[in-house]
């Protein structure tokens, strides 16, 4: 259950983005860029597990010595003949950890209770890493919302201006539309845009004024579509290349293309900030690694299938930046139920996610400013909390709806930074943490294959070279324009 979950975790609406972005960069750079990302996404997801273990075993070590403390405390009001008790306390004090833990007691790595990264940032970073922490999840958090709150208005124009102009029969296959191309009479289609977009904002905008969970029959039911609409886009197009149809051809390698497929993949690779939540409820953890491994290897496969057929059954211009609308067409979809279904899959599945993900930015705001003991005016907590979450995304998406930059570039920064970054160092402090508090004999159970150091300066110098090259070809690209 814990892999299906992850799955559905990792295998987002960052997917129907991909294909365009495979064919921007050609067919094999990608394919090389795709598994290298997936692998070293693998590596990270292995560092998280093991802090996650760590971080238990440090909760499980304090309780440990609160217990005997108050054990201490209770003997020593008690008569002179306890105090063989106490003695026997102060040896236990005394032993080495492993022999404690051989006398019954649960292995202190043992992932039991949920740390999420918050939590592991506060007890193995400084002040300073503690702040960044959140400043990168923040933004990647408003990076999220921008790209949901623009690409459920897209889809909606997509969809109903070229049901209601001329061509009555989807997104024809020629059609590069401007926003300024008439969409309904007198409104043009940024018009009708900006119209969805704030029709969005007011139906699932105060869901951020309030405490909303994702219940678990929304869940299936996404889950349940998303996997509909993902084989009915491969089969499709499978069908359509093999009858002939074949519209791509791909270039082998185009570097143009490269910063944009490179934020893409980071951000449908994304899975790291809700490890936590997906891992402590699994209940037997000793093929942990094995099974996220396998996890990876079916994502692989699925992004190759849905990518791969995409470039060759559909022209690389011909492309949209959201995949589910080249099926909008009569002559590759039939049943006008299907293009509809396919067209406006995007609205039902971000709408759903939108207010969770809204109040979780919410809260991490929440998080980031709290002092100890001290409690937020009603107005703080109520008012302006909720707006500058809501606020900055809707703007951006008023001002753009180029969804493969937003990806792109949410994926290229914060993801970056949430992806390689933040578990990196929190493997390295974990460990150091450990080695101090337990002793240098201790064995964490969980550890990551990739245990040498020599890994995490990979993933670090990965990381800030991939920062460094998106930053130098953003900037060359803008000077050429």
């Amino acid at each position: 259950v814990g892999l299906v979950y992850m799955f559905n975790l990792i295998v987002g609406t960052g997917a129907l983005t991909m294909p365009k972005a495979f064919a921007t960069a050609g067919w094999l750079v990608s394919l090389v860029l795709l598994v290298f990302l997936g692998f070293m996404s693998f590596v990270t997801t292995t560092f998280v597990v093991e802090a996650m273990a760590a971080a238990n075993a440090q909760l499980r070590w304090k309780r440990m010595e609160n217990r005997q403390e108050e054990e201490e405390d209770d003997s020593s009001t008690a008569s002179d003949s306890d105090v063989r008790v106490q003695d026997s306390h102060e040896r236990a004090e005394r032993r080495p950890i492993l022999s404690v833990q051989r006398r019954g007691s649960p292995n202190l790595f043992e992932i039991t209770d949920r740390v999420e990264m918050g939590q592991m940032a506060s007890m193995f970073f400084n002040k300073v890493g503690v702040n960044l922490f959140y400043f990168c999840i923040i933004i990647y958090l408003y990076g999220d919302l921008a790209i949901y709150a623009a690409a459920v208005p897209f889809s909606l124009m997509q969809v109903t201006c070229s049901a209601t102009s001329n061509e009555s029969c989807g997104v024809e296959a020629d059609a590069k539309h401007n926003d300024t191309d008439p969409c309904w009479g007198p409104l043009r289609r940024v018009d009708a845009y900006r119209i969805y977009l704030a029709v969005f904002t007011l139906l699932l905008g105060p869901f951020t004024f309030f405490d909303v969970q994702k219940t678990k029959y929304l869940q299936i039911l996404t889950s349940l579509m998303r996997w509909v609409a993902f084989a009915i886009m491969i089969v499709l197009a499978l069908v359509r290349i093999g009858n002939g149809h074949r519209e791509g051809h791909p270039p082998l390698a185009d570097f143009s293309g490269v910063r944009n497929l490179f934020g893409v993949c980071v951000y449908s690779f994304m899975c790291q900030h809700s490890l936590p939540s997906l891992v402590t409820p699994v209940s037997s953890k000793r093929h942990l690694t094995r099974l996220v491994f396998l996890d990876y290897v079916l994502i692989l496969a699925f992004y190759g299938l849905l990518c791969f057929t995409a470039i060759f059954c559909f022209r690389g211009d011909s492309l949209m930046d959201m995949y589910t609308l080249n099926f909008a067409r009569c002559d590759v979809v039939g049943l006008a139920a299907v293009r509809f279904f396919l067209g406006l899959f995007p609205v039902f599945t971000i709408s759903t996610n939108f207010p969770i993900i809204a109040v979780t930015l919410r809260n991490n705001w929440k998080t980031l400013f709290h002092r100890e003991g001290g409690t937020y005016p009603w107005v703080v907590d109520r008012v302006v909390f909720p707006t500058i979450t809501l606020l900055p995304p809707v703007l951006v998406a008023f001002c753009t709806h180029d969804l493969e930059s937003l990806v792109g570039i949410t994926g290229a920064y914060a993801g970056t930074g949430i992806q390689y970054v933040i578990p990196a160092f929190l493997v390295y402090l974990s460990r150091k943490d450990t080695q101090l508090a337990l002793g240098y004999g201790t064995v964490n159970k969980h550890r990551s294959p990739f245990r040498h150091t020599f890994w995490v300066g990979f993933v670090l110098l990965w990381a800030f070279s991939c920062f460094f090259f998106v930053t130098a070809n953003i900037v060359l690209s803008e000077t050429k324009v």
